[in-house]
């Protein structure tokens, strides 16, 4: 990856939705060699996909939470079942694994308190796997790249 890749990827993090033509000015190359950088990038593996970013609380999932989950259970069959349970569920914009404790970090996006009241009652303490779960209310989005 060389410098006009980078550069590439800098205004389509920015905006995805760039025509050919209007990329191609921004990094100083005509159309046809920038599509080529842009379709390479794509096959190599480096841009994963073009997405909308949609406002939260106009699609009624305004009220987010950061959840620490851990379990109780090591096995890789369980802890393949939970993960797989975990990322299906609508709510759930974000999950990771991490080293230590706790376990496992999700961000939950729903419409309200008794939204989110219901989600961890009926779907993530229901887990047989799950022992604890500390829930953090987001105050105010202060950087986010979605």
């Amino acid at each position: 990856m060389d410098s006009i890749d980078r550069e590439i990827l800098f205004h389509l993090r920015r905006d995805g939705r760039l025509t050919n033509v209007e990329l191609a000015k921004r990094v100083g190359l005509t159309p046809p060699p920038c599509l080529r950088r842009v379709k390479r990038l794509e096959d190599e593996g480096i841009i994963t996909g073009y997405r909308a970013r949609i406002n939260p609380a106009a699609a009624g999932r305004g009220f987010e939470v950061m959840a620490e989950v851990e379990i109780g259970v090591n096995d890789l069959q369980t802890v393949e079942e939970l993960e797989s349970a975990i990322a299906s569920y609508d709510e759930v914009v974000e999950f990771h694994r991490l080293f230590g404790r706790p376990d496992y970090f999700i961000r939950v996006a729903v419409e309200d308190h008794a939204a989110y009241e219901t989600f961890l009652t009926t779907k993530l303490i229901a887990l047989r796997a799950v022992t604890r779960v500390d829930s953090h209310l987001v105050m105010k989005k202060i950087k986010t790249d979605d």
